[in-house]
């Protein structure tokens, strides 16, 4: 078993930054693929981004490219994600996950993980 807590979310201007933490505990947190999805309201859960185990491979959906950055730490077990330039867009409940997917596999599927968090809530102004 895996456990995943996110943090950082909150209420931000449009045009503002907040970066999310994910921390996790349970298994061997440096062998898990890592991504972030968010979930609108009335909207389906979508792909953010992902970051494979060794933390070189990076992944973003094309609404947040150039503005996300996803990073891990493995010394502390812990993902993030970097957001900056804000849309009202942008508003939903993240989510962070966790999978053990070999490198041939894609990362963009929730059905991919294995493991997820209760969410945080980010809500950006106009």
């Amino acid at each position: 078993q895996v456990q995943l807590v996110e943090s950082g979310g909150g209420l931000v201007q449009a045009g503002g930054s907040l970066r999310l933490s994910c921390a996790a505990s349970g298994r061997t947190f440096s062998n898990y693929a890592m991504g972030w999805f968010r979930q609108a309201p009335g909207k389906e859960r979508e792909f953010v981004a992902a970051i494979r185990s060794s933390g070189l491979t990076t992944y973003y959906a094309d609404s947040v490219k150039g503005r996300f950055t996803i990073s891990r730490d493995n010394a502390k077990n812990t993902m993030y994600l970097q957001m900056s330039s804000l849309k009202p867009e942008d508003t939903a409940v993240y989510y962070c996950d966790a999978g053990l997917i070999p490198a041939i596999v894609g990362v963009t599927t929730a059905r991919q993980y294995d493991y997820w968090g209760q969410g945080t809530q980010v809500t950006v102004s106009s």
